[in-house]
């Protein structure tokens, strides 16, 4: 089984054109074809933010993650191009595998006993730098680092797949070309981080952080070395999704 990871970032002016297209156009697209191939198709809205997390790379639009069974073959087989969003979000995706979790942290936690909020992290090492030292620094010096944060309390990462297979579905001749112009595909990882308050993440990542070993290939000079939009993105989201689109049966209009 594969997941499906996506994390988009719109002007927020068109919030509301933006979330009528998902309902009404986008995801019953997705579930009305690829339901067969899908068990979970869910979309978060991300939590408000404090500013300091614009820094980080912080993406403002949904975080939509889909488990499929199987992928089925790209192109349209049988079905019309999906319909355009009224404008291109710039979207950041990966595909990760559900069987393998490097799982650091705050797994013996009982659902109910702490808050949970998500960090939710896509990164990709800089140009240049292999995956085996990209992989070195992260496993065996900064995931150990991680762990002297104040207040985490989670903390678990997935490698993308490599090659990823390519999605379902199609777009117009013209509209790929938007697409692909606001497609951030390559990524090598995605990590989560979980605190039970933003005054718990400040401490742990800006007021109080641990002391961190910088890699000699790193692509900015400070915590979490690597270029904010570019290579780190990332986005705040709360346990519970809030849709789950193989199952809404709401619609766009009131």
């Amino acid at each position: 089984m594969f997941r499906t990871v996506v994390l988009h970032n719109i002007p927020m002016n068109h919030v509301a054109a933006m979330e009528r297209w998902y309902f009404r156009d986008h995801e019953p697209e997705i579930a009305r074809r690829y339901g067969p191939y899908l068990s979970r198709l869910e979309s978060w809205f991300p939590v408000p933010a404090p500013p300091e997390a614009d820094a980080f790379g912080r993406f403002n639009w949904r975080l939509t993650e889909g488990t499929w069974r199987e992928i089925p073959m790209p192109g349209p087989q049988g079905q019309l191009s999906f319909t355009p969003p009224p404008v291109w979000p710039k979207a950041a995706f990966c595909v990760v595998s559900l069987d393998s979790v490097d799982d650091f942290m705050g797994w013996e936690t009982l659902p109910r006993e702490k808050n949970v909020l998500r960090w939710y992290v896509l990164m990709r090492y800089p140009e240049g730098v292999t995956f085996e030292q990209g992989e070195n620094w992260f496993l065996n010096v900064h995931s150990k680092e991680i762990l002297n944060q104040p207040k985490l309390t989670r903390f678990f990462s997935r490698k993308a797949v490599k090659p990823a297979p390519p999605l379902p579905g199609t777009w117009r001749p013209g509209d790929l070309e938007h697409m692909k112009k606001n497609a951030m595909p390559h990524w090598d990882r995605v990590v989560e981080f979980w605190y039970e308050t933003f005054d718990d993440w400040r401490e742990s990542v800006l007021t109080n952080p641990p002391s961190y070993t910088k890699p000699e290939w790193a692509s900015s000079p400070q915590y979490p070395f690597f270029v904010p939009g570019q290579e780190w993105v990332s986005t705040f989201v709360l346990e519970r999704p809030t849709d789950e689109f193989l199952r809404d049966s709401r619609v766009a209009y009131l």
